[in-house]
């Protein structure tokens, strides 16, 4: 009974095990039969590579929110899609806050030259009292040196009384000098603190006119207009950003529009690591836009990346390298329909637009304060005024009027236009003077006062330095201490720097006030009629390069190559089965392989691996990195 059992048992396993072999056998073929396969060919190939790509402007400038010191809102905004020509108006903002900022400034400076005027006043009133003042005084000395040539005719005590009366005028009149000088000098001091604040204000002003100036942006060259998002906000990843509108406020640097130059275009596109290796600048290629099916256009490689990059986001995470194709533009724009007339006006434009640089900054003071020469006449008074002061000297021997150089070097001062040659001239006539007799002194001052006047520098008399006292022989002559103290502070007897500056405005960014008034919208799309944006970028372009023409060889597509264990790999089918082989290279590409020996002209081999897979799971992992069974996870250059 026992023995019975047991032979049941073992035909029971013995029918079992037969049976999943036939299942087995019966199983292969059929797996043999999904694995898709190709045809080992013999003969010419020609290598090529091929890739996709978009359509993009050479050139591109990108217009930024200026910082106006406050807030930056958006007014008026050129049309989305809109063709705008060169000083056309792209966005303008609103400079009430700057309007205001500039008033306040103008009348600062206004405020300040009424400043200047009641201390010009109260400088004037107050060196005619000291005229006065130092007359009467002179006077007293005159008196005493005449009481003390009395005093061989007098009693001694009163000759001793005469010459200490003569002592105390004499102190009194160098004490009131002193105090003169003084007071001029305070005086001085807060003339110069009121210039100054005037010039501060001055600066102001025309930053504000800058700040104002920046509140329109203009086209720097003809083009499409392409506005921006609006990043100013806080949005969530993956939430749409919406683009920049009239009334937004926006941060100052932040990109608001892009201006397109449609007039010459390239095509940007990826290659693969094979690819790149076998490309060249210089390349021929043919291109063919998803929006003109039935036409091609010659390119040329441009263009290419020394490294490769991925992108995460677009679907393929294999690195790749970048590679730009310029375009026949006349081949170009002549497929799309354009007139021979259309074409060299949008070929003249491109030439016009080659030779624009990057956008021009903004200039933050076309001239300082000082080149408009705010002080101008009051500069040379004052100025010329110190150098009369520190000339004034002593009288000379037998009453010479003294200070006559002072008087010379008090008239005008910086500010004027004079030219090089005529500042050199200045300066010689200068040194003349030092040396010249009174005659000769009187015609080199006329012909500085003629400089003067052809520079525009007659801007008031600075003061001559004081008379010094009279020398040995004579005391002080007519001019000894009266001329060196004539003239008094300078005007401002040149043009009103204020109006100057409101009246010239400022260069921004190259552009005029004058730009900036005429300047004007382009007409929407809808309006106009876009004969030069028939090619917008973005459009997508398949591209075909001709690498390389190989006569008489094998080849096989790329898919039927494996790469393990460091060798290359095909699988043959023979038998009904699939045996690896391995092979030696020649060339090799993305599309195609060219072998040299391994395998022979109308074989067939795989297109996937077909080895079984042991473990199911592992075969997934690797199939997921890219490794075993892909045909491509072997090859360099994949991932």
């Amino acid at each position: 009974m026992k023995k019975a059992i047991f032979r049941t048992l073992m035909l029971v396993i013995l029918a079992g095990g037969a049976w999943y072999g036939y299942r087995y056998y019966k199983s292969m073929p059929e797996r043999q039969d999904l694995i898709p396969v190709a045809k080992v060919q013999r003969g010419d190939v020609v290598i090529r590579a091929y890739s996709r790509g978009e359509l993009k402007p050479v050139r591109t400038l990108t217009l930024t929110a200026p910082n106006l010191f406050g807030t930056v809102q958006v007014t008026d905004l050129a049309p989305v899609g809109s063709l705008a020509k060169e000083k056309d108006l792209v966005v303008e903002y609103d400079d009430s806050e700057r309007q205001s900022a500039l008033e306040e400034a103008r009348l600062s400076v206004q405020s300040v030259d009424e400043q200047i005027k009641k201390a010009k006043a109260d400088l004037a009133i107050q060196q005619s009292q000291d005229t006065v003042t130092l007359l009467k005084t002179r006077y007293n000395v005159r008196r005493a040196q005449l009481d003390v040539q009395r005093n061989p005719i007098i009693a001694e005590i009163d000759g001793k009384k005469n010459v200490l009366t003569l002592e105390q005028q004499k102190r009194a009149l160098q004490q009131l000098e002193t105090d003169i000088q003084a007071r001029q000098d305070q005086a001085d001091s807060q003339m110069a603190v009121l210039i100054e604040q005037r010039n501060r204000s001055l600066i102001d002003v025309q930053r504000e006119l800058q700040r104002i100036a920046q509140c329109k942006m203009l086209a720097p060259m003809t083009g499409l207009v392409s506005i921006r998002q609006n990043r100013a906000g806080n949005f969530n990843f993956g939430q749409q950003m919406p683009d920049i509108r009239e009334g937004d406020t926006l941060q100052p640097g932040m990109p608001v529009a892009d201006v397109l130059d449609l007039s010459e275009l390239e095509v940007w596109a990826k290659v693969g690591e094979l690819d790149r290796a076998n490309l060249k600048e210089g390349q021929d290629a043919t291109l063919q836009l998803d929006a003109i099916p039935d036409k091609r256009f010659n390119g040329k490689i441009k263009a290419m990346s020394g490294t490769a990059s991925s992108d995460v986001f677009s679907g393929d995470p294999s690195k790749k390298f970048d590679v730009i194709f310029s375009i026949d533009m006349r081949q170009l724009l002549s497929g799309v329909g354009m007139k021979p007339a259309d074409i060299d006006r949008i070929m003249a434009t491109a030439t016009a637009n080659s030779k624009k640089g990057p956008a021009v900054g903004a200039d933050p003071f076309v001239k300082k304060p000082d080149d408009a020469a705010p002080d101008g006449g009051d500069g040379g008074g004052r100025r010329g005024g110190g150098g009369g002061r520190r000339n004034g000297g002593d009288g000379n021997p037998g009453g010479a009027p003294g200070g006559v150089d002072a008087q010379a070097r008090g008239q005008g001062g910086r500010g004027g236009n004079l030219s090089d040659e005529d500042r050199k001239k200045m300066s010689d006539l200068r040194q003349k003077m030092q040396a010249a007799t009174p005659e000769e002194r009187d015609k080199l001052q006329k012909q500085m006062q003629d400089l003067m006047a052809k520079g525009g520098m007659n801007g008031g008399q600075g003061r001559g330095g004081p008379g010094g006292p009279g020398g040995p022989g004579g005391f002080g002559g007519p001019g000894g201490g009266g001329q060196g103290r004539r003239g008094g502070a300078g005007g401002f007897t040149g043009p009103d720097p204020l109006a100057m500056i409101m009246s010239r405005g400022v260069n921004v960014g190259g552009y005029t006030e004058e730009d900036r008034k005429n300047a004007k919208l382009p007409l929407p799309p809808e309006q106009d009629s876009q004969v030069q944006v028939l090619l917008r970028p973005g459009l997508l372009s398949d591209v075909e390069i001709q690498v390389e023409k190989l006569p008489d060889v094998i080849h096989v597509p790329a898919q039927a190559v494996f790469q393990k264990n460091g060798q290359y790999l095909v699988y043959v089918r023979k038998n009904g089965k699939f045996e690896a082989r391995p092979i030696q290279l020649v060339k090799q590409s993305e599309s195609m392989m060219v072998i040299s020996s391994g395998v022979q002209a109308g074989e067939i081999v795989a297109m996937a691996d077909p080895s079984p897979d042991k473990n199911s799971k592992k075969n997934a992992e690797k199939k997921s990195q890219g490794g075993g069974g892909n045909p491509m996870g072997g090859m360099p250059g994949s991932k």
